[in-house]
């Protein structure tokens, strides 16, 4: 098994931060988690292109669309 997978921490959400995310907008969920989305988008980016250096822009953003979609794209 892949040591990586078992020394992974989840962490859960506290009380009081899920109240405050109940107390948003529907418009202020949806704006963190298109920062969130955003984010992690930049983040497969870089990894990306630092993992296949011979890789076009291109290649880079179509995998990356493709492990965002879990393989719909």
């Amino acid at each position: 098994m892949n040591k990586r997978i078992l020394n992974q921490r989840w962490e859960s959400v506290t009380d009081e931060m899920a109240e405050v995310l109940r107390n948003k907008t529907g418009v202020e969920r949806l704006a963190i988690a298109d920062s969130m989305w955003r984010s992690v988008r930049r983040m497969l980016l870089r990894r990306l292109r630092r993992e296949y250096p011979a890789w076009s822009e291109e290649q880079c953003s179509r995998e990356t669309a493709r492990r965002m979609s879990h393989g719909a794209v």
